[in-house]
């Protein structure tokens, strides 16, 4: 399973999310500790939002620990509005293409977890795209599926929070129509460059972890805790949708619409 920070407020350094904290993303990818998978080397990815609409991204697939222009760009890139992933290959190869976060226009996206039998259903999920976003897309990761099913909803003038689920929940009808008992996990992030939208969900009541934790200058969700003795690390319950601007935040669960096992 990946790891994944986000974080949303006043300007800061990305090294206080990555490369600072005891626990940061950077240790995170040679040893995680709330995952199945120990070790997430297989590629990283930064996103942010500067002076321009459309965001930063810098991917690569080496392992974060080894990327000495990663270290050195995180102690001098500031932004109010940060995404970093390290990854630990399920669907899809090793290659850039495939390495989080995702962008589109104005939009980003990252996630932890895994469409189970994804063979299955791809073909059929694929055929879901409108032509211009079947265009759009560059890797062959399930993750990278669900971010262009949510954005053709989006452009359809759904909201992000309910593109998403829906999304989610379609393809949790296919997989129970093609018979896969293997699991849907969910943990994700998608920004507008606005707002975060934050969701961790499944449909065997075993999602992904995903944390949130206020602090003095803005917000930030992450796969595990910067740092462990840190306070004010909560866990986000199943079925999270949460919603974080700069206002504050606001939590909804989700009750998914048909179950797999029904």
């Amino acid at each position: 399973m990946c790891r994944l920070a986000a974080y949303l407020g006043e300007p800061l350094f990305l090294e206080e999310l990555i490369a600072k904290p005891r626990h940061s993303l950077m240790r995170q990818s040679l040893r995680a500790e709330e995952a199945k998978v120990v070790t997430n080397g297989d590629g990283f990815g930064i996103g942010w939002y500067g002076e321009r609409a459309e965001p930063g991204v810098y991917r690569e697939v080496m392992p974060a620990w080894s990327d000495d222009n990663l270290l050195a760009l995180s102690q001098t890139l500031s932004s109010r509005l940060f995404f970093a992933h390290v990854r630990a290959a399920t669907a899809g190869g090793i290659a850039r293409q495939n390495c989080h976060p995702f962008r589109h226009g104005r939009y980003l996206f990252m996630h932890n977890g895994q469409i189970g039998g994804y063979g299955l259903v791809r073909r059929t999920l694929e055929g879901w795209l409108p032509d211009t976003l079947y265009a759009e897309r560059r890797g062959a990761t399930d993750s990278e599926l669900i971010f262009l099913l949510a954005l053709a909803r989006i452009q359809a003038g759904v909201p992000i929070d309910e593109a998403v689920t829906s999304v989610l929940d379609d393809t949790v009808v296919l997989m129970a129509e093609r018979g896969v008992q293997a699991p849907l996990r969910f943990a994700a992030v998608l920004s507008d460059g606005e707002r975060l939208h934050a969701f961790r969900m499944s449909n065997d009541s075993q999602p992904p972890t995903l944390y949130l934790r206020r602090c003095a200058g803005g917000t930030i969700v992450a796969s595990e805790p910067l740092c462990e003795d840190e306070p004010g690390w909560q866990m986000l319950p199943d079925g999270a949708v949460l919603t974080v601007d700069q206002h504050g935040s606001h939590l909804r669960l989700h009750s998914a619409r048909t179950p797999i096992y029904a």
